[in-house]
């Protein structure tokens, strides 16, 4: 199936089923920026880093852990790593910068929750709700780019 193919199927497709090709690929995107959030805040609680440098590391590993979930699949494909590299930046990185900036606000937010500790209710409970509120914002952002060919419609054409 050629890209223009792919393209006009898979915008009919979203016709019918666009919120659900919406929360797949967030999902998709929220396990890989979940992984590195709470690796980030765990790391940096434990370590007893400034919040501000918690917050980077964070979003940070993030990106990391988003993208290298998308290049594991692409490379899979058959994709030389370059054009992998490429393939996830296109796919996920408004993604993850929408949902990194809904659950940093959040859990900075919380009155306590980056100071709590690890062995503290607050701590978690805050990254849960982050981490939910994120998927449930970002997963509009998604689905109107993925109506319009960009964000994961780019990954697509690679299963």
């Amino acid at each position: 199936m050629d890209h223009g193919t792919h393209h006009q199927h898979h915008a009919h497709h979203d016709s019918g089923t666009s919120w659900r090709t919406a929360a797949q690929a967030t999902l998709h995107c929220l396990t890989g920026c979940a992984i590195g959030e709470v690796l980030g805040l765990v790391i940096g609680t434990a370590a007893g880093l400034h919040n501000a440098t918690t917050v980077a590391l964070s979003i940070a590993l993030a990106f990391v852990f988003g993208y290298a979930l998308t290049m594991r699949g692409v490379l899979r494909a058959g994709l030389p790593l370059r054009r992998a590299l490429r393939v996830a930046l296109a796919a996920d990185t408004v993604s993850i910068a929408v949902m990194e900036v809904i659950d940093n606000t959040v859990v900075v937010a919380v009155p306590g929750a980056m100071d709590a500790g690890l062995g503290h209710l607050l701590f978690w409970a805050s990254l849960v709700l982050s981490l939910a509120l994120a998927f449930v914002l970002t997963t509009p952002v998604n689905r109107w780019m993925i109506g319009r060919g960009k964000g994961h419609a780019v990954v697509h054409a690679y299963h």
